[in-house]
Order: structure tokens, then C-alpha cells, then sequence
């Protein structure tokens, strides 16, 4: 099995779909299938199963991809060692982020970045997923999350407070929630993964029990523009809702956890010199925003 074949059967088998596995690849669904019927009988063995909602590894196929993981993990270490060594101002840098951060943040800064640097491409993907820098599926993320991982590098950026939000309308129409009543007579906007995992959640360290949520949502960027339509109270760094011209409720308080937002990479990529001077440059526009 070769690298090219190992990469597709790798896609294959973590996808389980032709779909799936042709859009992580850039290739076509007939590409897919074509190549791994051709890899079965060159190794003469069957490494997946057809069933209805996909395709599963048998147990040949589980073999090959611990072996084919193996072969990755060496290509992509290999990559990021000579990439290491890469002094060139150019090429693509993949960067993974949270939507506020990339609207407000990244995105105005890639505009100066260009300037400077005109054959540097930043590719950003805006997601809530941590992807896997060890896979190469980004060079750098720039998140609110700190990794558990202990070999990539971690670098905190900004740590901003967190303050308790509403728009002006709502606050005409419904006034301010008392402190220590856990918002009883008002709306309440959080954070889904959040309210799945207890029904109520705290908005500045009060308990939210005795409101009602207006609306759950998954990232951000949603809450902010919640926040701003009128549908209930949320908190937020202190940096957003002043961009947003929200009204702070409660100035006095703030969330004891502070909003901290971390650069991540891989640290064979950092005397990367493409890679290296967009982590430094997204990194000065962070330290400017707070």
C-alpha cells in the first residue's frame, strides 16, 4: 500500500461514506470506490464491508488501518519537520477559529497581513469543533478552549472579562433583573452544550433557574446577534458586547472565569517562517482588541 492509497483508505474508513471520503480528498465519489476495489485485489483481501448507511472496516481492514495511521503519523512528522525548516514569506497557512474571533479579529487583520505579506494565503475555517493540528488539518487554531494535548504548543493570547448583556429594547420593555431573584420574570439566551448538559446554567455566577430560555445556541456570534434582536439577557465578553453597543447589566460584575483565547500549533511548524509570522501578526491584533 502506498502513501496515496494509504490517505484514501484512511478517509474511507474514518468518513465511512464515498461522500464523505471524496470531499475530505477533493476527489469524485466513482475516484473512491474505483481505488479501493483496485486496493482489495491487489491485496486480495476485503477491507470493508457494504452496508446500508456506509462502509465498515473488517477485520482486515482494522489491520490496515492501524498500519496506514502509523504510515500517517510518520508522513505528517516527516511534512512538518522540513516545513519546519522553511524560511519562505509564502505559501498557504491553514487557520481554524471561533466566529466572533474571525469577524471581529482575524479577518480585518488578513487584510493588513496581505499587505505586507502578499504571497502568504491564510486559509480560515470557522468552526466549533477542535480540529487535529497533529493531522495537519490546520496549522494554527486560535480558540477559547486550551488543548489537553501536552505536545503542541500553547500560547494564551488574551484573557478578557465577561460581563452580563441585554439591548436597550429589551431592557424598556422588561428593565433590569435584581440580583440574587436567578433572573425570575426574564429571558435568558446561553450557550446549548451548555444548557443540554443542566437545564440551567449561571450567566455572572447567578443561576439562571427562575428564567426563561429564549433561545439556545451553539456559538457566539449567534448570542451576540440574540442579544441584539431583543431576545433576552446574555453574558459575553466585556470587548463584544461594547463592540455590538450592547447595554451592560450589572457593571459591578463580572464571571469569575475569565474569556481566555489561546494559539495553538503544532512545534514543528513554528520556525515555519509563513506560518510563524501570521501567528505573530493575529496574535498583536489580539493583544490591540482587549
Amino acid at each position: 500500500m502506498n502513501w496515496d492509497d494509504a490517505r484514501l483508505f484512511l478517509a474511507l474508513g474514518r468518513e465511512t461514506t464515498l461522500r464523505g471520503a471524496a470531499r475530505v480528498l477533493g476527489v469524485d465519489q466513482a475516484t473512491v470506490g474505483r481505488r479501493i476495489a483496485a486496493m482489495e485485489k491487489a491485496l486480495g483481501t476485503k477491507l470493508f464491508l457494504r452496508a446500508s448507511d456506509g462502509y465498515v472496516l473488517t477485520a482486515a481492514g482494522e489491520v490496515a488501518f492501524g498500519a496506514a495511521s502509523r504510515m500517517e503519523t510518520a508522513a505528517l512528522e516527516l511534512q512538518s519537520k522540513l516545513e519546519g525548516q522553511d524560511d519562505a514569506l509564502s505559501g498557504v497557512v491553514k487557520v481554524t477559529s471561533t466566529d466572533s474571533i474571525a469577524i471581529d479579529v482575524l479577518i480585518p487583520a488578513m487584510a493588513t497581513l496581505r499587505e505586507r505579506h502578499p504571497t502568504i494565503r491564510v486559509d480560515l475555517e470557522v468552526t466549533t469543533q477542535v480540529l487535529n493540528l497533529s493531522r495537519r488539518q490546520a496549522d494554527l487554531a486560535i480558540r477559547n478552549q486550551k488543548p489537553e494535548n501536552p505536545d503542541l504548543f500553547v500560547r494564551r493570547l488574551a484573557s478578557w472579562p465577561v460581563g452580563l448583556f441585554a439591548s436597550e429594547d429589551y431592557l424598556a420593555r422588561r428593565g433590569e433583573p435584581v440580583p440574587g431573584t436567578e433572573f425570575a420574570g426574564h429571558d435568558v439566551v446561553g450557550f446549548r452544550p451548555h444548557i443540554e448538559k443542566g437545564g440551567w446554567f449561571t450567566l455572572v455566577d447567578e443561576p439562571s433557574r427562575q428564567g426563561t430560555v429564549a433561545a439556545a445556541l451553539n456559538a457566539g456570534l449567534l448570542i451576540r446577534h440574540a442579544v441584539a434582536a431583543g431576545l433576552g439577557l446574555a453574558e459575553m465578553p466585556l470587548v463584544h458586547g461594547i463592540r455590538d453597543g450592547l447595554v451592560r447589566v450589572w457593571p459591578e460584575r463580572v464571571r469569575k472565569a475569565r474569556y481566555d483565547v489561546w494559539l495553538v500549533m503544532h512545534p514543528d511548524l513554528r520556525n515555519t517562517a509563513r506560518v510563524r509570522a501570521v501567528a505573530d501578526f493575529f496574535a498583536r491584533a489580539l493583544k490591540d482588541e482587549g
